[in-house]
């Protein structure tokens, strides 16, 4: 009569280290083939370029008027903690990389109205625009499958998506994007 294998015996130790061992390296691979893909650069969908949002004072912000230079674009809400801590640090990159040929918008998911309150309380100098609910659904076609807030993509002159950052950017990533066109 066989015995079934303990919890102590070296081979059933062995295979469950070897188990675990392999989890985490797929584990790994399909993290780290899931930042590959997503910092890949993509171009845009043509029809990116004929939308146009409201801005809070009411006139209207086409996207094509920002083609051609290098894009931060900034999807963020006034309830979103994140979102509204990252603001200070958008806008001294705004003001600083300006010159140097770098655009930001800020995309509000949010109320017209919530967005002009917050923007009297705390105003940028970057521009903001309005795209209310339906922006989310932008977000998702740009590579935010979670819809989670903030959302940020860095489009290059060319016209394609060179980053994607989910959760609140750092001055780290912010100085390295600043390196790429």
């Amino acid at each position: 009569m066989t015995s079934a294998p303990t919890a102590s015996d070296p081979r059933r130790r062995m295979l469950l280290f070897a188990g675990v061992g392999a989890a985490a390296a797929l584990s790994g691979a399909g993290v780290a083939l899931l930042n590959r893909r997503s910092d890949a650069p993509a171009d845009l969908d043509p029809a990116f370029w004929r939308m146009s949002f409201d801005t809070p004072a009411g006139s209207p912000l086409p996207m094509q008027a920002l083609r051609g230079k290098p894009l931060l674009l900034n999807f963020w809400a006034t309830w979103c903690p994140p979102c509204v801590e990252e603001m200070p640090m958008l806008d001294a990159f705004f003001r600083e990389s300006s010159a140097k040929g770098w655009q930001l918008l800020g995309l509000a998911i949010d109320q017209p109205t919530a967005v002009r309150n917050f923007l009297q309380r705390t105003p940028v100098s970057y521009p903001i625009a309005l795209a209310g609910m339906g922006g989310t659904e932008l977000a998702k076609t740009l590579g935010n499958e979670a819809g989670g807030l903030p959302f940020t993509v860095v489009i290059g002159a060319g016209g394609q998506v060179l980053r994607r950052k989910m959760g609140r950017v750092s001055q780290g990533e912010l100085t390295q994007w600043a390196q790429l066109k």
